[in-house]
């Protein structure tokens, strides 16, 4: 009995050893003129790499918030570990949709993502400040946050991904505060046109970002991801694209945010 209790408790200090480590960063927003949380997570359980770790920014949905990833799939601790690599979840607002919004001065979340939380991260930890070591990807509209933030700027990642993403928002012109974001669809056409990520293919020449991203076929959204899909294969832009049976459900995203991973991890080594 004493053994097996010692043994029990050595296996929980290993475990605790390389156990990946949980922080919330506090980022100010010059853009926004207010103070944003992050979670931030940093694996352990083997020397720090010489160049620093990789990143993966992990966004959130509409109405969500930073900390949904960890709380409702905290194996991405264990990714975290398991890779090697640096997970960041900001918080991208209830409904930002991650644009710089034109009509409202205080949804600037574009800039906040794609700048200043970034300049952050790359000050305050050991992590490959290039492209080379950054990923993005998300969660519906953190998928189209994602693809939309990686599309704009190139120069920031290497790779994107997207789940169950809303890759094409003028189908939605009442729902999610879009047009809180953008202007009513009906007066702010070319807004909205501008800014969905499906029309945003022109800025791809399928060599400057690695690309993934799948959908459900039971999802709302799935429609837009198939036509998004058959829009790169016809632009000859490279990228890993699967739709398989599920909805717009965590249940799908806790298995999705696995492949995602994945794919960022050989972009990472090679």
């Amino acid at each position: 009995m004493k053994l097996r209790l010692f043994l029990l408790v050595c296996m929980s200090c290993v475990s605790a050893t390389f156990a990946a480590k949980v922080d919330t960063l506090m980022v100010v927003s010059s853009a926004m003129h207010k103070t944003i949380p992050n979670i931030v997570i940093t694996p352990e359980g083997s020397d720090m790499p010489e160049n620093g770790f990789p990143v993966v920014y992990l966004l959130h949905g509409a109405t969500g918030n930073y900390k949904d990833w960890v709380s409702v799939v905290p194996a991405i601790k264990d990714y975290a570990d398991q890779y090697q690599l640096m997970i960041v979840c900001p918080d991208g607002g209830f409904t930002s949709w991650y644009f710089d919004s034109p009509v409202d001065p205080a949804m600037q979340y574009e800039t906040y993502v794609s700048n200043e939380l970034v300049t952050a991260i790359d000050t305050k930890y050991k992590t490959i400040a290039d492209k080379k070591g950054r990923a993005i990807t998300g969660l519906s509209m953190g998928g189209h946050g994602a693809f939309y933030l990686a599309f704009r700027h190139q120069d920031v990642w290497g790779a994107a991904g997207s789940m169950s993403g809303g890759l094409d928002i003028r189908p939605f012109p009442n729902n999610w505060d879009i047009a809180k974001r953008l202007g009513r669809y009906a007066e702010n056409k070319e807004a909205w046109e501008n800014n969905t990520v499906i029309d945003l293919l022109y800025l791809l020449d399928g060599k400057s970002l690695n690309l993934i991203f799948d959908c459900g076929t039971a999802d709302f959204f799935y429609d837009g991801n198939k036509r998004m899909h058959q829009a790169l294969l016809e632009r000859n832009i490279p990228h890993d694209y699967t739709e398989r049976p599920g909805a717009h459900t965590w249940e799908y995203w806790k298995n999705s945010v696995k492949y995602h991973l994945l794919f960022f991890d050989d972009y990472f080594k090679f």
